[in-house]
């Protein structure tokens, strides 16, 4: 079968011809006529050698028999005739016909069923390509006649010709995009300048490579008709964006809420995002999932880029009897080397994927960095660096934006719900720096812990401690209560690091 009933195939000019090129079927018919007419000619001439011969043969055959020959000249010249016209039909010329299609001579076939069977397979993959079965409507008629062995038409030609008949496929180039079609164009450098529109944003004088997150191809085939032409309405194709999902590490100061509205979700969408997560303990360096708007074809670019990177400063520690177990101080800051690096960046629609480091060469080595450790016993009072829950009991309202008092607002902390009189206890040790009444957190406690982190305890019915003093982690330091802008008796419990508000839940076991 001919190459045209596979699809795709290979590019090739579309009426380019090979030498030696087989002339078409009506070309073969108006051959066939003329070899025809030669033939009666060459059989005319033939005869007349023949009946020289033949009476050649009967003089020969009448000296043999003295003059009484068994059968008269005539009929044995004729007989011979006709026996050598017949030998020069069967070896040169065989039964044949002629195929005509609507009116139109299309060429010689030796059987009618080559043409049928040409038919059922232009159907077939008609069907194909249409998705539906599709019948071919020709008035088709034979003729018999006689053809030499090289007259007779190649099939792919009755193929091309009848797939040229059907007005709903048509040939070009065809864009598919993970073995879905895009569209199509009467030539290749349509759809490659559609690509390169869709990639240019993304490509620099850096770029040492283009390709696509899908597998592309542009092929030559037959397609439907109506498949789509328009290029702006596949590039708006390519473009459109659906909802995927990617990953983000929790960071400092990060709460799941806030997180959710960064990235326009619900909390819903978050949690479903994130089933095995509990909202209110994020962690840093905890991985989410969060939702990203992914377009149908990502352009992947790999950019190569030198850039300078500091190489750390190696760490030699010294004891120091006069600071506290878990206390250290810097002697020697040390000066960070520098090396030069060459990586090969991958990009999807400019966002980084990948970096791979091709090749490093240090340019300047870093020097030693000298640090002092405490050895000396910690007092109780001093923070340990780790906080517990200064109450237990139900969370009534998380950090974050809120609803509260007829409108939004944003949280500053975690409300522990605890029965009037509850003891509140030092989440940490440190130094009170607060211990009185503040306005809306009415009685209020606020402890530094010596690192840039405080922790405030807020609304409580009465104080246990004063500015100035020393508290251990797990000290009662208040009872909890409703003072201040309060709805009910519970602690209002914030973690501040260098003045920044914080989720506490990120900080708690």
């Amino acid at each position: 079968m001919d190459e045209i009933l596979h699809a795709p195939q290979n590019e090739f000019p579309l009426h380019r011809r090979r030498k030696g090129h087989s002339p078409t079927g009506a070309e073969r018919v108006e051959r066939f006529k003329e070899q025809f007419s030669k033939f009666r000619e060459e059989a005319a001439d033939c005869g007349r050698v023949l009946r020289l011969q033949g009476a050649r043969v009967f003089h020969r055959a009448w000296s043999a028999v003295a003059g009484k020959p068994k059968l008269s000249p005539l009929p044995f010249l004729a007989l011979s005739a006709v026996i050598g016209v017949a030998a020069v039909v069967g070896t040169v010329y065989t039964p044949s016909y002629v195929v005509t299609v609507d009116g139109a001579d299309l060429g010689l076939v030796r059987s009618q069923s080559v043409f049928e069977q040409a038919m059922e397979r232009v159907e077939s993959r008609a069907s194909e390509i249409l998705g539906y079965d599709y019948q071919l409507a020709h008035t088709v008629s034979y003729a018999p006649a006689l053809s030499g062995s090289g007259d007779l038409t190649p099939v792919a030609d009755f193929e091309n010709y009848l797939f040229n008949q059907i007005s709903e496929i048509t040939q070009g180039y065809v864009l598919s995009v993970d073995g879905q079609t895009v569209g199509a164009a009467a030539d290749r450098a349509t759809l490659d300048a559609l690509l390169e529109t869709l990639s240019a944003p993304y490509v620099n004088e850096n770029t040492v490579s283009v390709g696509y997150t899908k597998n592309v191809h542009i092929t030559k085939e037959y397609f439907p008709s109506d498949t789509q032409q328009d290029t702006a309405s596949m590039l708006d194709m390519l473009t459109a964006n659906t909802n995927g999902q990617t990953t983000y590490e929790v960071q400092q100061g990060d709460t799941f809420m806030a997180l959710a509205f960064d990235n326009d979700m619900t909390m819903a969408e978050m949690e479903a995002l994130n089933p095995d997560v509990d909202v209110d303990r994020l962690y840093i360096g905890q991985i989410l999932n969060i939702k990203e708007e992914i377009p149908f074809l990502g352009v992947e670019t790999i950019e190569t880029h030198t850039y300078t990177e500091e190489i750390a400063c190696p760490v030699r520690e010294v004891e120091d009897s006069s600071m506290y177990q878990g206390d250290s101080a810097v002697l020697e800051a040390g000066v960070p080397g520098e090396a030069l690096v060459t990586a090969d960046v991958t990009y999807v629609n400019g966002v980084e994927r990948e970096r791979n480091v091709t090749s490093t060469t240090t340019v300047r080595e870093a020097t030693e960095r000298v640090i002092a450790v405490g050895t000396k016993e910690r007092p109780s009072w001093y923070p340990t660096g780790n906080y517990i829950w200064p109450v237990y009991g139900s969370i009534t309202s998380r950090f974050g934006y809120r609803y509260i008092f007829g409108s939004y607002s944003y949280h500053s902390g975690l409300d522990i719900a605890v029965p009037y009189g509850t003891s509140i206890r030092a989440s940490d040790g440190g130094t009170v720096s607060f211990a009185g009444w503040q306005g809306s957190y009415g009685y209020l406690v606020v402890i530094d812990h010596s690192n840039g982190e405080q922790t405030y305890y807020a609304h409580n019915s009465s104080l246990l401690v004063s500015t100035g003093d020393k508290v251990y982690q797990g000290q009662t330091i208040a009872r909890a209560g409703s003072t201040g802008r309060s709805t009910g008796s519970h602690c209002h419990f914030e973690i501040r690091v260098n003045g920044t508000r914080v989720n506490p839940a990120a900080y708690l076991p």
